[in-house]
C-alpha cells in the first residue's frame, strides 16, 4: 500500500512546504477550516499538532496554542473524529505531531490503527526513545503503514543521525538549531550543519524546521533540503486574523 508522504517526495523533491497547525486552535472546530485552507492554498504536507500540557520541543507561540486548544477541549479522540469527517476532502499527506505520554495513555496500537483509519501518513513523536521504537513499536507503525519521523539537531552525532535515518521513513526532520520552535539561530552554524548532513548520503529526504518563518528562511532551507517546516509563524498569522482562509492564503503566498 502506498504511503502518501513517500509519494510527495517522489513527485516533488524540492521546495516542499510542510505547515504545522495545532488541532483545536484557535477554536475547537477550527481544525477542519485550517486543514482545508492549508490544502487549498498550496501546503504540500500538513502537520497537525496534538495539544499537550508540556510540549518540551516547542517555543512560546506553539505552547500557547497548545494551552488554548486544551482549554477549548481538544483531545486525541476528538481530533480523530474531526479527521474522519475530513478524510475524503484532504488529499495532501497528514502528519500527526505529539508527545509520547498522551500516545501511550491512548494506547499505541489503538493510536496507530485510528490514525491510519482517518488517513494519516506520518507521525512525529520527539520524545520517543529510538531504541524503544526499534525494539518494541516499529512493527506496529509498519503494520499500519505509518512513517515515524525522527528529529536530528546540530548536536546529533553522525552515528546517531545514521541510526535515525535507518529507522525513519518519509523524511528526516532536521532541527535547524538546538533551541525550541520559533527561535532564531546563527546562520553560519546552520550552514555548516546543513552541509554536513547533505554530505552524508542519507536514504531519506531532509526537511528543515525550527526558525523557518518567511520566504528568506524558507529559500535558505531549500538550498540544503527537500523543503522546510513552518509552525510558529503560521500560528501567529492565525492569531492575528479572524478569517482562517484569508490568513492562510496571505501567509502561504508570502512564503512561496
Amino acid at each position: 500500500m502506498k504511503n502518501q508522504l513517500t509519494e510527495v517526495f517522489l513527485q516533488k523533491n524540492k521546495r516542499i512546504l510542510n505547515i504545522y497547525c495545532t488541532a483545536g486552535y484557535p477554536h475547537i472546530n477550527s481544525t477542519s477550516d485550517v486543514l482545508i485552507a492549508l490544502q487549498r492554498n498550496g501546503a504540500d504536507i500538513i502537520e497537525v499538532g496534538m495539544p499537550y500540557s508540556d510540549p518540551i520541543a516547542d517555543g512560546p507561540v506553539i505552547q500557547q496554542s497548545n494551552m488554548q486548544a486544551l482549554e477549548n477541549g481538544m483531545s486525541i479522540s476528538l481530533l480523530f473524529r474531526q479527521l474522519k469527517e475530513l478524510k475524503d476532502k484532504i488529499t495532501v499527506p497528514l502528519i500527526l505531531m505529539g508527545y509520547f505520554n498522551p500516545v501511550l495513555q491512548y494506547g499505541i496500537e489503538k493510536f496507530c490503527k485510528d490514525a491510519a483509519d482517518v488517513g494519516v501518513s506520518g507521525i512525529i513523536i520527539p520524545d520517543i526513545p529510538m531504541y524503544e521504537y526499534d525494539k518494541i513499536y516499529k512493527p506496529l507503525f509498519e503494520q499500519y503503514n505509518l512513517s515515524l519521523i525522527f528529529l536530528i539537531t546540530p548536536q546529533t552525532s553522525d552515528k546517531r543521525i545514521k541510526e535515525a535515518d535507518k529507522l525513519t521513513s518519509g523524511f528526516l526532520y532536521a532541527v535547524s538549531s538546538s533551541s525550541t520552535t520559533g527561535g532564531v539561530s546563527d546562520t553560519n552554524d546552520q550552514t555548516d550543519y546543513f552541509k554536513r548532513i547533505s554530505g552524508m548520503k542519507l536514504k531519506n529526504p531532509l526537511m528543515i524546521g525550527f526558525g523557518i518563518h518567511n520566504k528568506q528562511t524558507f529559500d535558505a532551507a531549500c538550498e540544503y533540503a527537500s523543503g522546510a517546516i513552518i509552525g510558529s509563524a503560521y500560528i501567529k498569522a492565525l492569531s492575528n486574523n479572524n478569517n482562517v482562509d484569508t490568513a492562510t492564503a496571505s501567509f502561504i503566498s508570502s512564503i512561496k
